[in-house]
C-alpha cells in the first residue's frame, strides 16, 4: 500500500485540511473499482458540470441518486424480472449487475438535477460561491476609496435627517 506524508503542505496552507484528506483518500481509493458504469464528466458552462453515465438496461425506479457530505451517490440495483431467469444466452455482454458509484464534490457545488435518456443518465451541476465568499477589497491603513466615504456620507445625512 504507498501511504504519502502530506506534513509538508500543512506548513504552508490554513485550513486546508480537506483537500489533504481528499488526497489520501484518493490514493487509498477504490483500489477494486471494475470501472462499470463508465462515465463522463464534463464542463458545460460557466459554473455549470455535468457526469454522464451510461446505465443501459435500467428504469428510473431502479436507480438512486444521493448528496451526502459533499459525495454524491449513484446506485443501480437491477429489478428480479421472471422473463430474465427463463432467457438463454449464448453470449451476454450487456451488464445488468447492481452498481455503486460515488464522487467527491467540490465546495458550494449542489445537484441542480437529473435526466435518464437513451440509456444514459445525465446528472447536472453547479457551483455557486456564496456572496461572503467572494473576493472584496481590503483598505489599507483605513484608508477607504473615495466612493466608500461619499457612501458613508450619504448614509450619515439620512440618519441625521
Amino acid at each position: 500500500m504507498t501511504h504519502i506524508d502530506l506534513t509538508p503542505l500543512y506548513r504552508s496552507t490554513i485550513g486546508f485540511d480537506r483537500m489533504a484528506n481528499l488526497l489520501d483518500s484518493a490514493l487509498r481509493g477504490e483500489q477494486t473499482s471494475n470501472g462499470y458504469p463508465p462515465y463522463n464528466i464534463e464542463v458545460t458552462g460557466e459554473n455549470e458540470y455535468g457526469i454522464t453515465l451510461a446505465v443501459a438496461g435500467f428504469e428510473e425506479e431502479e436507480l438512486n441518486l444521493q448528496v451526502e457530505n459533499g459525495v454524491l451517490t449513484v446506485r443501480g440495483k437491477k429489478a428480479n424480472n421472471e422473463d430474465d431467469k427463463n432467457r438463454r444466452f449464448l453470449h451476454q455482454g450487456i451488464a445488468y449487475r447492481s452498481f455503486e458509484r460515488k464522487f467527491n464534490l467540490a465546495d458550494h457545488v449542489e445537484v441542480r438535477g437529473a435526466e435518464l435518456k437513451h440509456g444514459l443518465l445525465t446528472i447536472q451541476l453547479v457551483k455557486e460561491v456564496p456572496e461572503a465568499m467572494k473576493p472584496k477589497t481590503i483598505a489599507i491603513n483605513g484608508k477607504a476609496s473615495s466612493t466608500a466615504i461619499e457612501h458613508q456620507e450619504n448614509k450619515d445625512k439620512t440618519k441625521a435627517a
